[in-house]
Parts: structure tokens; C-alpha cells; sequence
């Protein structure tokens, strides 16, 4: 059973986004599963899970919302440089279960993680059944960075990169954007703001024009997103 923040048990349905708390910001339901049906669900409202070991489900969704839309993907002089001189190569959907384990790796010195073992069994169960997807960044037959996401109709939610090389992750997000295009893709949800985020050109815009923008793109009818060999980063460039 899942529950409202004021204890009232939720089934099925979440409680609405308007209620989320503002602080901690975007707090909205506790409690429930896993199940992709749930997942799913949760998604299609612009709500995500997020929690640490030792809590019950935390259910988010934050105000104001991050978001990149892919004409406004900022390629700036130094990561144009990357994709000339490191050699990366890129791919999509070859290494969904390493990409999400290098994600839960603890970060910045710190011990724990958000993406505890019930998190990444979940998902790598979304990426089985083609809704969860990896892009990835490689320097040679190394994983050097990736990010991960789930895909719903003309939606993609991002859920978490990594960089083990300068710009690595900034490479991923590169072919993330030219799939969106092709896709395709209205935006891709970053959640909540980050200065590496902002670097690439995501912006925070409203609740009200969150919803908007997530109720006309989940309405649409998306294509499966293939499993893309590796080729050369340095075909990537800017948004068309």
C-alpha cells in the first residue's frame, strides 16, 4: 500500500503532483513498489522514486522542474574539443546493466547511494521489457560514461549519469539528444537542477508548464528505441 503524505492509503492511483510538498521540495507519497506497472504509472504523472537504504519509498516530484529540450543542448567550445581529440565512441542500449551500476556507485566521497539493489533490479526490469534505456560512452573497450532513463511515448525521463573521463558524461547526453530528435523525443526530464545539468542547456521551467508539456507527450504513441552499435563521438554536433 502506498500513502499520501497525510496518511491516507493510496492504491493505484498517486496522489495529485499540486500536492507535493515544498520542502523537502517535491515530496509527494511514501510507501508502495516497485512493480513496473506502478513505475510506469508514476512516470506517465511526472512522479519518481527516490530513497535511500534503510527508507520506505519515497515517491517526488519536484517544482520547479528541470528539463532539456533538445534544440536548446548547449555544445560548448571545450566538449566540442572532447569529441575531436579523446576518441570516444558512443552507443545506445549495449550495456544498460553496467551503465546503471556505474550510476549507483558512491560519488564525491561519499559511502552510500540512492540506487539501492530493489532500484537497479527495477529498472534493468523496465530496460527488459523496452521502456528503460542506456547510452554510453566508451575509450576504447572501457565504459567511460553513460546515462540511463525511461522512455514514454515522445517523454524521456532521465534518471542518472556517470563520468569516469573529462566530459564523458556530457558525450552521452550528446547522443541522448540526437536520439531525441530522431525519436522523437519533445524533452528529456533532468528532475531537479544541477550547474552540470544547466551547463548543457537544461532549464527549470513551472509545475504548470511541466504538465502541460508531459500531458502532450505521453499522449503520443512512441517507437522502441533500438540498441545502437558504437560508432565515433566525433559525428555527434549540435541540435538541427
Amino acid at each position: 500500500m502506498i500513502f499520501d503524505l497525510d496518511g491516507t492509503p493510496v492504491d493505484a492511483v498517486f496522489p495529485d503532483a499540486t500536492l507535493a510538498e515544498e520542502e523537502p521540495n517535491g515530496l509527494l507519497a511514501i510507501g508502495g513498489d516497485l512493480r513496473q506497472k506502478r513505475l510506469l504509472h508514476a512516470y506517465r504523472q511526472g512522479i519518481f522514486p527516490w530513497y535511500s537504504a534503510g527508507q520506505p519509498i519515497l515517491w517526488w516530484s519536484p517544482a520547479p522542474r528541470m528539463v532539456l529540450f533538445p534544440p536548446e543542448f548547449h555544445m560548448s567550445r571545450s566538449l566540442r574539443k572532447s569529441f575531436r581529440t579523446r576518441h570516444y565512441e558512443v552507443s545506445a542500449n549495449q550495456a544498460f546493466d553496467e551503465v546503471i551500476h556505474a550510476c549507483a556507485e558512491p560519488r564525491d566521497g561519499t559511502a552510500g547511494t540512492w540506487l539501492v539493489p530493489d532500484m537497479v533490479a527495477a529498472y534493468s526490469a523496465l530496460h527488459q521489457a523496452g521502456h528503460a534505456h542506456s547510452v554510453e560512452t566508451w575509450h576504447g573497450d572501457r565504459l567511460v560514461g553513460g546515462l540511463y532513463g525511461v522512455a514514454i511515448g515522445q517523454a524521456f525521463f532521465g534518471e542518472s549519469m556517470f563520468s569516469r573521463s573529462p566530459d564523458a558524461s556530457k558525450v552521452a547526453m550528446a547522443m541522448m539528444v540526437q536520439i531525441a530528435q530522431r525519436h522523437p523525443f519533445q524533452f528529456i526530464d533532468c528532475q531537479v537542477h544541477t550547474d552540470h545539468l544547466a551547463s548543457l542547456g537544461a532549464r527549470e521551467i513551472s509545475r504548470d508548464a511541466f504538465q502541460r508539456a508531459l500531458r502532450a507527450a505521453v499522449e503520443h504513441e512512441g517507437s522502441r528505441l533500438k540498441m545502437l552499435e558504437r560508432r565515433s563521438a566525433s559525428t555527434l554536433g549540435p541540435p538541427a
